[in-house]
């Protein structure tokens, strides 16, 4: 699986948005999308979601135009977007289900995927009924059990407290281990993007600004060799302007 993006522009009336956004994702990559609020990553993620389509230039997904949402790109949102009607196992199994598989095949699939993110016990609890963490690995679980060939987060624990967005941080790369799929994960925190990420690619003003690739081994911790000056170098980048215009 490769995803190309090419030339990519997007502008709402006449503010531009993207301008001219390069970017080749392979499999199994995980790559972070990182910039400050109002960059443009959130609309490049959607735009590769097929949920927006570019003003100009093209993305492809193995020489395949993106006209639209596939079950090919899976979504994972901040707020997680549960049916709450549904059962953390009815959640799950949606995807499969409406993809015409067989009743008993999808709720097998789901349990599978239940099991993966480990709350095997809430299988017939409601979303209201579990906690913000909880609600985000149902919302994985329920992404990956359509079997996306890429997994797109946007800030997906951006709304968590500081120890459950840790807990997530390590969870996913649990699940990353085990699956390998291909990630593009939209976020603000540097730590989060170096912790995660195979590549950060550090936005600016609709533009990519820097690709950085962080060699650092799994597992990752904020004292391995390594960790703070890929932070540090990030955070050049990001700042640099408001160092300019400081001076």
């Amino acid at each position: 699986m490769q995803l190309t993006v090419k030339g990519v522009g997007k502008s709402y009336g006449d503010r531009t948005v993207l301008k001219s956004v390069d970017l080749t994702v392979f499999s199994h990559e995980f790559i972070c999308i990182l910039g400050h609020s109002g960059c443009g990553k959130s609309t490049l993620l959607n735009m590769v979601a097929g949920y927006l389509l570019p003003d100009e230039g093209e993305i492809t997904v193995d020489g395949e135009p993106v006209k639209g949402p596939s079950k090919s790109r899976g979504m994972v949102f901040q707020d997680h977007a549960l049916f709450p009607w549904y059962t953390v196992l009815e959640n799950i199994s949606f995807g499969p289900d409406v993809q015409g598989l067989p009743k008993a095949r999808a709720k097998e699939i789901g349990r599978e995927f239940l099991q993966l993110v480990g709350l095997d016990n809430y299988a017939n609890h409601y979303p209201a009924e579990l906690s913000g963490g909880m609600k985000q690995r149902v919302g994985i679980a329920r992404a990956l059990a359509s079997s996306p060939e890429i997994l797109l987060m946007d800030e997906p624990f951006g709304a968590l407290d500081i120890l459950t967005r840790d807990m997530m941080r390590r969870e996913l790369r649990r699940i990353c281990a085990k699956l390998k799929p291909t990630i593009l994960f939209v976020t603000h925190s540097i730590s989060e993007a170096v912790y995660l990420a195979d590549r950060v690619v550090v936005m600016k003003d609709g533009e990519i600004a820097e690709t950085f690739s962080i060699k650092i081994e799994h597992p990752r911790t904020f004292e391995s060799p390594g960790f703070s000056e890929a932070m540090h170098n990030i955070e050049r980048i990001l700042m640099e302007d408001d160092i300019e215009e400081a001076i």
